[in-house]
């Protein structure tokens, strides 16, 4: 086993960013288990699974992850730290319709989708691992939003839409195909969640409305006429 690329002195995943030996420690590690959420799922997937592929002692991972769990977590904050950007075709419905084509391309190939199929699962096993996917698609929907910014923008969308909840609803009938009815997603599906979203866009169904309850007749006055 190589121990070159450890550095013990190194701080805490996720306390700042870091570089150098750290940072090839952290890619190494963050590459195990992606390998080893693919080949086996979290269930299966140990410290000495991960030292074995990494290169970096066992006691340096307990030491620096903690175990397993802070393993994963920190490879998926390691997957959120990228460069990745929205679509920009020019429209709302392409963008949209390249969005929802991304998480096909994403999951609908077995062997791609193995790793990150592996991490929703954990998520429903690990908290740790829960909080850490949360984070991830909060900030993949972030930046997801820009789509509609633009589109309202343009004139296609209503002014107060929210742009959270139209990229959310882009991927979510995939979503439930992928992980609560296992059923095949292609690039028409994603086209239809696409269109469906546009469709209630354009319709005002994401447009904020208020929160708070209407205010009350003041007791004893009359709200209708007899």
């Amino acid at each position: 086993m190589n121990d070159s690329i450890e550095d013990p002195g190194a701080p805490a995943p996720g306390s700042r960013r870091p570089g150098g030996r750290t940072a090839r420690t952290r890619a190494a590690v963050r590459d195990a288990v992606l390998t080893g959420l693919a080949e086996q799922g979290y269930p299966s997937l140990t410290v000495e699974y991960v030292a074995e592929h990494s290169g970096v002692h066992k006691t340096t991972l307990y030491r620096r992850w903690g175990g397993v769990e802070g393993m994963v977590a920190d490879a998926l904050d390691l997957a959120g730290e990228d460069d990745w950007t929205p679509p920009d075709t020019g429209g709302l419905g392409d963008d949209l319709r390249a969005l929802a084509r991304e998480v096909v391309a994403g999951f609908g190939d077995p062997a791609s989708a193995a790793a990150p199929t592996a991490f929703v699962g954990a998520a429903f096993q690990s908290p740790r691992a829960a909080d850490a996917l949360h984070s991830f698609y909060a900030e993949r929907f972030r930046r997801c939003e820009e789509v509609v910014t633009r589109a309202v923008e343009r004139g296609e969308a209503p002014a107060s839409t929210d742009a959270g909840a139209v990229v959310r609803a882009v991927s979510a009938p995939l979503f439930l195909r992928l992980f609560v009815t296992r059923e095949p997603v292609d690039e028409d599906l994603a086209d239809q969640a696409a269109d469906a979203a546009l469709a209630a866009v354009e319709a005002g169904v994401f447009t904020r409305r208020r929160t708070s309850a209407s205010p009350t007749a003041p007791s004893g006055t009359a709200t209708d006429e007899n």
